[in-house]
């Protein structure tokens, strides 16, 4: 059981990996054309802030099971760091005018993504 965990863990975070890169492509592509982002992004956007904590409870799990990552408690902080930053910075987004909205959505994407990329490699 131990050895499914970490693999649907490190499968998951490789698919977040390239979710995120897409997001940050994406969001990039309307800030620099100016277009406002549309409703498809901002879902996409929260599809992957709602998959960071199943990838983080797939991580416990396998904790719980006996599997622990090789710099421990670092990874762990990049983890919670992603599952607070993503709905942080869509709240924060929120409260402005849609070009800055456009900026920090793609912004968070890129930021997450290296977080993800950092706990891979300490994981």
């Amino acid at each position: 059981m131990g050895a499914t965990l970490a693999f649907l863990h490190a499968y998951g975070a490789r698919v977040l990996v390239v979710f995120a890169v897409l997001l940050g492509l994406w969001g990039a592509f309307q800030y620099f054309a100016n277009r406002p982002l549309g409703g498809g992004f901002r879902a996409t956007y929260l599809i992957m802030a709602g998959l960071v904590p199943v990838q983080g409870l797939l991580g416990v799990a396998g904790l719980l099971a006996g599997n622990n990552p090789r710099e421990g408690i670092l990874h762990m902080v990049y983890g919670v760091f992603a599952v607070l930053f993503l709905p942080g910075a869509y709240l924060y987004a929120q409260s402005g005018e849609s070009r800055r909205e456009t900026l920090i959505l793609a912004g968070a994407s890129w930021i997450v993504t290296i977080a993800f990329v950092r706990g891979i490699s300490t994981g």
